[in-house]
């Protein structure tokens, strides 16, 4: 049985965070991560000389923890600007004015006393046929963006990201995110701590002083504190057993809000959108629709021709078991009938197309967590851990502004593992 301070189960952005961090201080780190890669849910490809995401893509703002290490490491970024375009009723319209009914909305929401989710909220509030228009906006933000179940999601929740200064700040990392996850291992390993990929971990022991961690393969590996720093979705779909149980820690992750992502990548040989109708979209970075597959963006500034597709929320979540190539099929369709392409001509066009059903992934289970009514609760019963041994980190854990991004797991890396540096017994 190996032997070990801290393990750390999981080597996404949070697990990494936590082990650099841990360390550089000093601790005897192992990490235990289940795939033959790191990054969890950044994944960036090749295809072409050109990096594209996965997973996480963009730095949604001038994130304080993603742009310092960022810096630290010496990784460019670039501003990522264009235009926002919408097709609807077989019209493309650049479309920048403030949704209507908008202001009435946040209004009442801010009177709003007791939290209930956005749904019971719509329903209570601007239930009138004159709100449909506003009513279907909200909903899907709330399934598109926050990838959210609005029969679940918080109301004061979506109150709090919606009043925040609006910032257009947002970047991509030249070479994607996975320059950050390498050079968070690489300063993992300098500062002496370990890695070991195609490592499953599916059991884990508290009936003794330390922690026993069983792998799928059997293997055993003993630490007297261990970091769970996998996905919601892994905790919620019993991927980890837990002897004995952990009932209360378990009620608490259950009443967590977890989404649903599928995401579609396709390269093709020219921009055939920038010309459409004599409305010229060479700028354009967002195209929202109506469409199977609703929302579209580019990667302008770059001029390169990839268009990627996203579906978020119960959508997503109800097409969990479909084929990749039923999901491409979905996604040619609904680029054809925007832009009034068949898709044999759509497929003529296509040189490689990449979908990512993170719904459907055994590692993930899902896209990124949102808050449940009153889920605040739940966070402080995971940040207590267990006996004092067993703790959890991932971007769920989050409190503040940037909920659901990379951003999130990094900061709740680092704040657990500054918390145990901190404990004269670790």
């Amino acid at each position: 049985m190996k032997t070990s301070d801290i393990i750390i189960v999981g080597a996404g952005a949070a697990g990494l965070m936590a082990a650099r961090t841990l360390a550089k201080a000093g601790k005897q780190v192992l990490v235990l991560e289940a795939r033959d890669r790191i990054g969890g849910r950044a994944h960036t490809i090749e295809v072409a000389g050109q990096a594209i995401e996965l997973g996480a893509e963009f730095v949604h703002g001038d994130l304080p923890l993603s742009l310092r290490l960022l810096k630290e490491a010496g990784i460019e970024t670039e501003y990522a600007r264009g235009e926002m375009w919408h097709y609807q009723k077989g019209k493309f319209t650049q479309d920048e004015e403030e949704i209507v009914g908008w202001g009435e909305l946040m209004q009442q929401l801010q009177q709003l006393k007791e939290d209930i989710s956005i749904q019971e909220f719509l329903d209570q509030y601007f239930s009138g046929e004159s709100y449909a228009p506003l009513r279907q906006s909200v909903l899907r933000f709330v399934a598109g963006y926050d990838s959210a179940e609005p029969d679940k999601a918080s109301a004061f929740a979506l109150r709090t990201e919606w009043q925040q200064e609006d910032n257009d700040a947002q970047h991509r990392i030249k070479g994607g995110y996975v320059k950050l996850m390498n050079w968070l291992r690489d300063e993992l390993l300098q500062a002496g701590g370990k890695l070991l990929l195609n490592t499953p971990v599916e059991q884990v022991g508290l009936s003794g002083p330390d922690v026993i961690l069983t792998t799928q393969n059997g293997g055993q590996y003993k630490a007297s504190k261990v970091i769970l720093a996998l996905p919601l979705g892994v905790l919620q779909n019993n991927g980890i057993t837990f002897t004995p149980d952990v009932p209360e820690h378990r009620h608490a992750w259950n009443l967590m809000g977890f989404g649903a992502i599928i995401k579609v990548l396709l390269v093709f040989k020219t921009r055939f959108w920038e010309q459409v109708e004599g409305a010229d979209m060479s700028h354009m970075l967002f195209l929202f629709s109506e469409e199977k597959i609703p929302t579209w963006w580019t990667q302008v500034p770059d001029q390169s021709a990839v268009l990627t597709g996203w579906l978020g929320g119960p959508e997503a979540k109800k097409l969990k078991d479909t084929s990749e190539d039923a999901l491409l099929k979905m996604a040619l369709q609904s680029l054809g009938n925007m832009f009034n392409m068949g898709e044999q001509a759509l497929q003529a066009q296509l040189l490689s197309a990449h979908t990512i059903n993170w719904t459907a992934d055994p590692y993930t289970l899902g896209s990124y967590a949102y808050e449940t009514v009153n889920g605040h609760q739940h966070h402080a019963v995971l940040n207590n851990g267990v006996d004092g041994k067993l703790y959890f980190a991932g971007e769920y854990l989050y409190e503040g502004p940037s909920m659901g991004t990379l951003e999130a797991a990094l900061c709740s890396g680092l704040d657990l593992a500054e918390r145990l540096i901190a404990y004269k017994n670790c």
